[in-house]
């Protein structure tokens, strides 16, 4: 069983990065209900827990089959690559309630039971109603479970999106797409050319010139997310790059050593810097003052120890050789 989406060269053209705060809370609310997600989450999902005994998400999971579909109309693919939750959500409430409907029907056809349930019902019987009660439902939990947490966790998305866009430039996109997760697989003979996504169901589409919209997600892990029917962009959502120190406190794994050398301050810094992240990242991260981490970014950079790069509206730090080389040390 795969997901097979089918390129054609000006699909090769036209594919791009994104980041979704919107996806990424449809993701936590998911992750919440599969407890084979949980390994690198821990942490998280001790820190929430008093956020969720408040919040009743019986009706998103409705609609978030084990195995199935989960309605596009409720998640559309990312309008950009730094697009706000606020922008997000609108486009849900703006949905046509006719497509809805039908998005929410076969979303339920895939939970036996679902569509004859009471909720199930209700939904089908006012599809308008229920995208302005799933959008809120939605906004209540990216309120809860992810904004708390959104600047560290739009940094590491950003940071993966920087990575792999360098690789692109290295490797061309065939070489990426193998790079970004082994569950991705390409076929074909240069002028057709097939991804397939191993993962359990059946799904075909041609892409038609619409490209591919790769996303990075901390909460989909260990899966590899694709869907999105027409009209919608093809979509497909994958681990994130180090996502397993996530949430673990950058000082914790700060050397002794190297804190003596550097002086403490200056030592976290550089060893946070296992993605390439923002200034606002780092300070969030390490519980230090955006004005504190500024100046040691600028003496570690001034030393050699870290290189800046800018990403859309944002300045990215990462570490030379000689930075991990140093971080690295007993």
């Amino acid at each position: 069983m795969a997901y097979r989406l089918h390129f054609s060269e000006a699909d090769l053209l036209r594919c791009r990065f994104a980041v979704s705060p919107l996806w990424e809370t449809q993701e936590a609310v998911r992750t919440l209900a599969r407890p084979e997600r949980h390994g690198y989450q821990l942490p998280w999902l001790r820190r929430i827990r008093e956020a969720t005994a408040g919040l009743d998400l019986t009706p998103l999971w409705l609609l978030m089959p084990q195995r199935g579909h989960t309605p596009d109309c409720l998640g559309p693919p990312p309008i950009g690559p730094s697009a706000t939750f606020e922008e997000e959500i609108a486009a849900v409430r703006a949905a046509d309630p006719v497509a809805a409907r039908e998005d929410i029907a076969q979303s339920l056809a895939c939970t036996p039971g679902a569509p004859d349930s009471p909720a199930g019902r209700a939904m089908l019987a006012d599809p308008a109603r229920a995208v302005r009660e799933m959008a809120e439902l939605l906004e209540r939990a990216w309120r809860a479970l992810v904004e708390p947490d959104w600047p560290r966790l739009r940094a590491l998305l950003e940071a993966d999106v920087a990575f792999h866009s360098r690789r692109l430039a290295e490797v061309g996109l065939e070489g990426l797409l193998g790079e970004l997760n082994p569950r991705l697989a390409w076929s074909g003979d240069g002028r057709a050319l097939t991804l397939t996504i191993d993962r359990p169901g059946e799904h075909e589409r041609t892409l038609g010139g619409q490209g591919l919209v790769l996303m990075p997600s901390v909460f989909c892990w260990p899966e590899v997310v694709s869907g999105f029917d027409p009209p919608w962009q093809p979509t497909v959502a994958y681990p994130a790059r180090g996502i397993g120190g996530l949430w673990t406190r950058a000082a914790e794994r700060t050397p002794e050593s190297l804190a003596r050398l550097l002086g403490r301050g200056r030592a976290d810094v550089l060893c946070a810097l296992d993605e390439p992240a923002s200034t606002s990242a780092l300070a969030h991260g390490l519980g230090l003052a955006r004005s504190t981490v500024s100046e040691h970014l600028s003496v570690l950079r001034g030393s050699g120890l870290v290189v800046s790069r800018r990403y859309g509206h944002q300045v990215l730090y990462e570490r030379t050789p000689l930075g991990i080389a140093l971080s690295a040390a007993p």
